[in-house]
């Protein structure tokens, strides 16, 4: 099997690439979990918050956007000391706070996955790209997304990061044309 350059062959990395990357995700949990872990990932490597990954569901309620939302000072303090997460002030404040933007969305639209599909009018962008240095960081789409979510209140959702999102939740399928995985 032919695997996009990028995940290597870490298992970690390689399992991630050929069950998740890509893969239409339509579960507004998953949805807040990687909108969390992207944020998590700024500045870092994205195997550094796989390795992490299961730490951030013990300590996020599994991702349970309404317990995140209503986290208080002591618990946000807790999770600034657990080493099973990256422990950025900045970073675990911006997922309380856009736990509950998100929640906010999920009333208006209906559900996150109905608002960030909507960007796209629910179709996946199939992108063909033969080698790895073509793939873009940043995309008008993802340009878009990020300016929304930030004009709502959203920290931690750059162009870069909300790419890098589309890609994990399947909005943006980046695997090169070559790829087993496709």
């Amino acid at each position: 099997m032919k695997r996009c350059e990028w995940c290597g062959e870490d298992p970690l990395y390689v399992k991630y690439h050929d069950e998740e990357w890509g893969v239409p995700v339509h579960n507004d949990r998953t949805l807040f979990e990687f909108l969390v872990l992207e944020g998590a990932q700024a500045g870092l490597s994205w195997i550094t918050i796989l390795r992490k990954r299961e730490g951030y569901r013990k300590a996020y309620d599994d991702f349970d956007v309404q317990k995140v939302a209503s986290y208080d000072e002591s618990k946000i303090e807790e999770l600034l000391i657990n080493p099973d997460i990256v422990r950025n002030k900045l970073k675990v404040r911006s997922s309380v706070n856009n736990a509950k933007l998100f929640m906010e969305i999920q009333k208006e639209f209906g559900s996150f996955d109905s608002y960030i599909w909507s960007f796209t009018d629910g179709k996946q962008i199939i992108n063909s790209w033969e080698e790895i240095s073509q793939m873009p960081v940043t995309s008008e789409l993802s340009d878009n997304v990020s300016r929304d979510l930030k004009k709502r209140g959203f920290k931690f959702t750059g162009s870069t990061i909300i790419y890098s999102y589309l890609q994990a939740v399947g909005i943006i399928n980046d695997h090169t044309t070559w790829c087993s995985f496709r």
